[in-house]
């Protein structure tokens, strides 16, 4: 019997999950064993899943869980070095060059088991089966927002927490924007789910979208353009070829950007199109400041749906479970692909 372990997130401000009850009983419905740890912060309470017939399990047991389960969760798990010998689902960020990707893949080396990377997780034609690329912009553009409204105000976007839904964000952030004319943004990536949930939240609270894709951008550069607008959303993940957006120079040129949203954050990878700074923010720390003469800050954030867990959860979730409901034979399909990703990483090391 095919095993899936939904572990609780341990990582700070984490409250998404990849599985609503209602995902669970449909697993259990078609013959998967479905164990759900118990979380102090997970936005679905542990009632759903026990009301679905899940086992419960105690929270951040997932170390001990039997060998043949498969461990599912989102983001990062505990840099501790421990070697990893469970299959895993999960962001695993390992395949950029990102410093910490390595000793990821050193650690399932190590213990024997294999990652089944949640962005690898794509169709015969290569496209992702699930993402939370909407909700990343929404909430990456409002973070953006609210970073350009703590400059107005003389100062820099302090501490973020979660919102209830999306009407109580846009009413929050309505309020810090006030009556001040609002700024103009580009979007890179407007055609993507990423860049569509970017130019939606603008265009909630009235800030003018300048919507670039690859057609825009095919030239490969220089993009003056992004120097004319106060608000820079990028919403393309790096990958090799991309081109620079924002090269160092712009910190002394002449510009009207006051604010770049690296909504897509891979800071750390060889590829990324923003050379303005190299670590992500956080949500006690938004904003990084780069630039005062004019001010200048960059927000990275790597878990943005999170401002908005339930929306985020819920979508996502649904998107997923047409391939959880796969789990059966992880040698076809989208997991046949991701395994293969994963293997050709690992030789590599």
């Amino acid at each position: 019997m095919t095993h899936i372990w939904v572990r609780a997130e341990q990582r700070p401000s984490e409250e998404r999950v990849g599985l609503t009850p209602e995902g669970a009983a449909a697993l259990l419905a078609a013959g998967l064993r479905v164990t759900v740890e118990a979380s102090h912060v997970r936005e679905i309470g542990i009632e759903g899943y026990i009301a679905a017939g899940c086992e419960i399990a105690p929270e951040n047991s997932w170390p001990d869980a039997p060998r043949g389960a498969i461990i599912f969760g989102l983001k990062e798990l505990p840099e501790d070095g421990t070697p990893l010998g469970h299959r895993h689902i999960m962001f695993g960020h390992a395949y950029k060059g990102q410093s910490a990707g390595r000793v990821l893949l050193q650690r399932f080396s190590a213990g024997g088991g294999a990652l089944y990377d949640l962005e690898c997780l794509v169709d015969a034609a290569g496209r992702r089966v699930a993402a939370f690329g909407y909700w990343a912009g929404y909430a990456g553009a409002a973070v953006a927002l609210k970073c350009w409204a703590a400059q107005r105000r003389g100062g820099i976007c302090g501490p973020l927490a979660k919102y209830p839904g999306k009407a109580e964000l846009l009413a929050d952030l309505a309020a810090d924007l006030g009556t001040a004319p609002r700024p103009r943004a580009l979007v890179i990536g407007a055609l993507g789910r990423v860049g569509s949930g970017a130019a939606d939240l603008c265009a909630a609270l009235g800030v003018a979208v300048t919507k670039w894709d690859m057609a825009e951008t095919a030239h490969g550069g220089p993009f003056p353009e992004v120097l004319e607008h106060e608000v820079f959303l990028n919403c393309i993940l790096a990958r090799p070829g991309c081109p620079v957006f924002v090269p160092v120079s712009v910190l002394t040129a002449p510009r009207a950007l006051r604010v770049i949203g690296d909504i897509a954050c891979d800071p750390t990878s060889d590829f990324s199109p923003i050379k303005v700074y190299d670590r992500a923010t956080d949500w006690a720390a938004p904003a990084l400041r780069v630039a005062t003469a004019p001010v200048l800050d960059v927000t990275a954030i790597d878990n943005l749906p999170s401002l908005l867990p339930r929306e985020a959860s819920e979508d996502y979730a649904a998107q997923l479970l047409p391939s959880l409901l796969t789990l059966g034979d992880l040698g076809a399909g989208v997991w046949g692909r991701a395994k293969a990703e994963f293997d050709r990483h690992l030789a590599a090391l």
